[in-house]
């Protein structure tokens, strides 16, 4: 049987291969395609029982319905993240899914840390300048992090990996979250309410998930209490930050800097190369024109260790496909006679 990964990554390719002949060995094939899932592509997937998907293939009630009906039972996400999925739709027709419910948080967290020492420090900056052989230091001043104070917006698996870092650095410790976690009171984070956070906190890291609840956490309100000179970083959703308020608060020369892995409407764009083309999306074009705000591609995860955790546990989801087994991977459990 052959089965379909979209929006497989050159560098990824390999890692899914590796898993895939592990567990399959010749009983099944895989076949990699760089293009996307979507209403226009979903055609490609027809007779494929099972469809690798990530997050950036939009998988909603059109698509779902044309996958059943091509003969997919199983939709196997290799990512955490699944809002691209209309789970309530895959039920709807009949469709499993799961997803990676877990995989290196270091990851994540060691670069959300990147990208905000790279703020900082002007790190992109000054390369711009040596490279031009330029090598003044005005307008590149950064700031020591110790004894300022870590905001840390969720505080799972990679959010507590963020604390210890910052931990080590010598940083307060503000944490919100539903729940407390003991790792982090260890490290003396103090639980505070979202607006306290936002308010007292130097650095400010988001590491929730995308949910109603969620969507725009980073709104006009919590930016207006945030410290001018703040940092904000997100490396988890981009639909955590509302783009507009936060360009409001740019131009109006707030905080010292914006790391951005992700962006809300990042879909489209993100992943593939868009070089020669005029970029349409006004709010992103302006939000690359400040020099405090660096946005990257939705990379955080992408390490060696994290892609391959992804692969071997998306490949473990489809053998519990074949087996009829759950896990609590599974999203949306298969239809049973």
């Amino acid at each position: 049987m052959e089965i379909v990964a979209y929006g497989v990554l050159a560098d990824e390719e390999p890692l899914l291969r590796e898993a895939f002949d592990k567990a399959f060995a010749d009983r099944h094939e895989l076949r990699c395609l760089g293009l996307f899932l979507d209403r226009d592509t979903v055609p490609t997937a027809l007779g494929h029982e099972v469809v690798i998907s990530g997050v950036n293939d939009t998988l909603d009630a059109e698509v779902l319905r044309a996958l059943a009906d091509g003969g997919t039972r199983m939709i196997a996400q290799r990512s955490t993240g699944y809002n691209n999925i209309d789970l309530g739709a895959a039920q709807e027709h009949g469709l499993s899914v799961a997803r990676v419910s877990s995989y290196s948080p270091y990851s994540v967290a060691e670069f959300a840390w990147t990208l905000a020492l790279a703020v900082d420090r002007r790190i992109v900056r000054a390369v711009q300048r040596t490279r031009e052989f330029d090598f003044r230091l005005d307008g590149l001043m950064g700031r020591d992090l110790r004894g300022r104070t870590a905001g840390v917006v969720g505080t799972g698996k990679i959010g507590a990996a963020f604390a210890r870092i910052a931990h080590g650095f010598g940083m307060r410790l503000l944490g919100w979250d539903i729940a407390e976690n003991p790792d982090c009171l260890a490290l003396g984070m103090e639980y505070v309410s979202q607006r306290r956070l936002f308010a007292e906190a130097d650095l400010v890291s988001l590491h929730v998930p995308l949910l109603p609840d969620t969507h725009h956490l980073v709104d006009a309100e919590a930016l207006a209490v945030m410290k001018d000179d703040a940092l904000l970083i997100n490396s988890s959703r981009g639909g955590l930050v509302d783009t507009d308020a936060l360009l409001q608060a740019l131009r109006a020369g707030r905080l010292r800097g914006v790391g951005l892995d992700v962006y809300e409407e990042e879909a489209g764009v993100f992943f593939l190369d868009k070089s020669l083309e005029v970029m349409t999306d006004e709010r992103l074009a302006r939000l690359m024109t400040f020099g405090n705000v660096l946005v990257t591609s939705h990379q955080a995860y992408f390490t060696r260790d994290a892609v391959g955790q992804i692969a071997e546990t998306t490949v473990t989801n489809i053998e519990d496909h074949f087996a009829g087994r759950t896990s609590d991977n599974t999203l949306v459990r298969p239809v049973t006679a």
